[in-house]
């Protein structure tokens, strides 16, 4: 990796981060479902599951975005979960809203402007907390952590998706060949900006490994952690439990 490529990756100041991703989200669904073949649909479905939702639980979408995954939580289960929202992308969130009305979903998901890193919800207001890559874009991954603890409830789930790099030699091979050069120029293509799809791949390079990241969730207080593979490694799923106090 080159250093302007790892200058790239690791430069998360909210203002840049929160502009990069206002500047493609027009098309930021459209190029979601491309990029990955369809298959983010089924790793936020399975994120969803990986909380257990029984119906009438609080959850937390951090890191929202188009609120893709907070739509999935609140049409998982019969009960249906209320979900609150959080990104600090504003045109993020405004394509997000422009969603809930046509699926009926206005009052059941509220969307809210904010900082992952300085959540504005109360202290153990929240059943359980998901994110669907997004804490990969955060300026500090550990106060994201931290503050996710802060507002679940004792018992609480938290689950997210993020982007790895596969250990099988073809796979890697052909991962890294398509993740760095060909997404890229699709990204740019499509969504108009030439930056946001070099900074994808730069920004998985620089997030620490599945096992920092368990290390990171131990650290906060969590319990149960978990870093599960899906798709050869494309993809991990973290799961982790606020304790109950004893």
């Amino acid at each position: 990796m080159s250093p302007d490529h790892e200058t790239l990756g690791r430069d998360k100041q909210p203002g840049r981060i929160a502009g990069m991703f206002d500047a493609i989200a027009p098309r930021y669904d459209l190029l979601n479902r491309v990029l990955s073949v369809g298959l983010d649909v089924r790793w936020r479905n399975r994120a969803v599951r990986e909380l257990a939702l029984r119906g009438g639980e609080t959850v937390l979408d951090l890191c929202t975005g188009t609120a893709d995954l907070a739509i999935a939580a609140a049409t998982a289960s019969p009960g249906a979960a209320h979900v609150v929202g959080v990104d600090f992308a504003g045109r993020m969130l405004r394509v997000g809203q422009g969603k809930l009305a046509p699926r009926g979903l206005a009052r059941r998901i509220r969307l809210v402007q904010g900082d992952a890193m300085r959540i504005p919800l109360a202290s153990a207001s929240v059943d359980a907390a998901m994110v669907a890559f997004g804490i990969r874009n955060v300026e500090r991954p550990e106060a994201a952590f931290a503050d996710v603890y802060r507002v679940l409830r004792p018992g609480g789930r938290f689950a997210f998706l993020e982007f790895g790099v596969p250990r099988i030699p073809g796979v890697r091979w052909a991962y890294l060949a398509y993740f760095r050069h060909v997404l890229p120029r699709i990204g740019s293509r499509v969504s108009g900006h030439d930056s946001a799809y070099t900074y994808l791949p730069a920004s998985v390079g620089a997030f620490p490994s599945p096992g920092e990241v368990a290390a990171l969730l131990s650290a906060t207080g969590f319990s149960h952690v978990r870093a599960d593979s899906l798709s050869f490694g494309i993809v991990y799923l973290y799961s982790a439990v606020k304790p109950v106090q004893r």
